[in-house]
């Protein structure tokens, strides 16, 4: 796939400086893609139905060929780390695997907010699965949770997404799945685009 990197966000022409606690320094919205970017395939070519879970194995799927379906590492903690904060989670992924994306979600289990196993789905507030634009996507998850677009931090690995920035939501582009490194280059990107600091962190 084609990437580009995103054009540089232009200064804002005013900065607010916050306390790291502040909930203003934190998106109200953030949203996954799910191929190449919570997990490590393209689940309408490479996996085969019917998945099961080898007993009650954590963050591990497996298919018909025995291919392995799994979250990147670092994924369970950031979706428990947004749950806890109260972050509205959403998925946005257009591929044609809809009925297969969904009982991934649903049978992959994974630590939760208190270190309990729960279903991944259960972190997700709004799923957008199904083939259309980002841009449909973000309509829909705007129409059903009422979160202003410029609320609204989008993960995903394919470039030509950058264009649900013109909707105002902030999107940063996964070069080797999701982890905490990329969370934090997506979020300082997000604080940028709204003229946000925050004390104490010098890379915003």
């Amino acid at each position: 796939m084609v990437r580009r990197p995103p054009q540089p966000s232009p200064e804002p022409a005013e900065w607010r400086t916050l306390s790291p606690d502040d909930p203003e320094a934190f998106p109200k919205a953030v949203v996954f893609d799910l191929d190449y970017t919570l997990w490590d395939l393209w689940i309408d070519t490479h996996i085969s139905p019917p998945l099961r879970r080898r007993g009650e194995e954590v963050n591990a799927l497996v298919d018909r060929r025995g291919s392995t379906l799994e979250f990147y590492p670092e994924v369970p903690g950031i979706l428990a780390a947004l749950k806890a904060r109260g972050t509205t989670i959403g998925v946005a992924s257009r591929t044609s695997a809809i009925d297969l994306a969904q009982e991934a979600l649903s049978l992959l289990l994974v630590p939760g907010v208190d270190g309990a196993i729960v279903k991944a789905r259960s972190f997700f507030d709004v799923i957008e699965i199904y083939p259309s634009s980002k841009i449909k996507h973000f309509h829909e998850i705007h129409k059903r949770t009422r979160i202003p677009y410029e609320q609204m931090l989008f993960f995903d690995d394919e470039s030509r997404n950058h264009d649900t920035e013109s909707l105002g939501v902030t999107m940063h582009l996964i070069r080797d799945g999701m982890n905490r490194a990329e969370w934090d280059k997506g979020l300082a990107r997000w604080r940028k685009r709204r003229g946000i600091k925050v004390r104490g962190n010098d890379s915003n």
